[in-house]
């Protein structure tokens, strides 16, 4: 049997094929290519170029596999863009999760982990950590799609031979510590990816929004998860899963935040680079602190993180980035030898 991870040559996607592969299981990727890399993918998983919302990729895919699983990584992550492009986001993360949904439900695969998100709880007031039980109320379409995907997979879970974990992320960060895979993505939004882009001199310094939270420094606080933890959970699901799960939405973090600031100056210190820091004013809809309570994971997933530990998870993205940079720079090399050999 084989596992199917849509979204593989993505940031978590691809660490995802690394870790199954290294758990042993046989491991089927289908991405589109948008935002990954084909090169991301492990070589010793079997490579699909296709959308989730192809229904001849996907009548291929299953028919050319013995699928058991589905991890479903594949969606559109980015909150400004969401706003701007509402409709594109609910056709990719809402319409698309229906669609691949269907697609199992119809093929006999019972077993799907959905990569779903904090933002599904909005701005949260009062509760922090936060619970699986605190209001959905997301600010976003980028939430609210993920919210509405998690809803149609609960009520999927209810009426067919179907089962499902849904995973809340809240900050995902790092790298491969192996140094095989790690956030290649051009323009990423994340606060770790732009500090270290500026660590290395890519960028001219990094904005923080907003210096009068109720916080110690200020800066809202996060919970930043690595990603090698983030896919454990995905592996620990689906082995609950295959143990015969009940259908579960748990958090993914580690229950303490750290602050922009904080992160910026373990940037600066790990990477040993100063870089410009810009302040701002409030983003509307920023919270002072979102952090998660992850018990449920701990608990019934039987999770427990071993990369928790800021000064590790900025080493692996810098690390990352450097090598991401060395790549780049030997593409280009070999661009301009095999140009400089065309005979015009």
């Amino acid at each position: 049997m084989a596992v199917l991870v849509t979204g593989g040559a993505g940031y978590i996607g691809s660490h995802m094929a690394w870790a199954l592969l290294d758990a042993g299981e046989d491991v089927v990727v289908l991405d589109r290519l948008s935002t990954g890399f084909r090169w991301a993918v492990p070589t010793e998983a079997k490579f699909y170029l296709g959308d989730v919302g192809d229904p001849i990729a996907l009548k291929q895919v299953f028919a050319e596999n013995r699928i058991d699983a589905i991890l479903h990584f594949a969606g559109s992550i980015v909150v400004p863009q969401s706003v701007a492009r509402p409709l594109d986001y609910y056709e990719n993360n809402t319409g698309n999760t229906r669609f691949l949904a269907a697609a199992a439900v119809d093929a006999g695969i019972r077993h799907f982990v959905f990569s779903s998100t904090a933002a599904v709880y909005g701005e949260q007031k009062d509760e922090t950590p936060v619970l699986e039980t605190a209001p959905l109320c997301p600010k976003n379409p980028y939430g609210q799609s993920k919210l509405m995907s998690e809803l149609m997979l609960r009520d999927a879970a209810a009426a067919y031979d179907f089962r499902f974990v849904a995973l809340r992320y809240f900050n995902v960060a790092g790298a491969d510590p192996l140094g095989r895979t790690g956030l290649s993505t051009e323009g990423a939004t994340h606060l770790l990816k732009i500090a270290c882009e500026a660590a290395l001199g890519k960028r001219r310094g990094v904005d923080v929004y907003g210096t009068d939270y109720p916080t110690a420094d200020g800066t809202g606080i996060r919970d930043y998860i690595h990603v090698s933890d983030l896919v454990d959970a995905h592996l620990r699901a689906l082995s609950y899963l295959r143990r015969g799960g009940e259908p579960l939405i748990a958090n993914c973090g580690y229950g303490q935040g750290y602050s922009v600031l904080e992160v910026l100056e373990a940037v600066k210190r790990i990477g040993g680079r100063k870089f410009d820091i810009r302040y701002g004013p409030r983003r509307p809809g920023d919270a002072a602190s979102v952090v998660a309570n992850s018990t449920l994971a701990r608990r019934l997933l039987e999770w427990t993180p071993r990369h928790d530990d800021l000064d590790l998870i900025v080493d692996t993205a810098i690390r990352w980035e450097k090598g991401l940079a060395a790549r780049k720079a030997e593409d280009l090399k070999s661009l301009q030898t095999r140009l400089a050999s065309v005979r015009f």
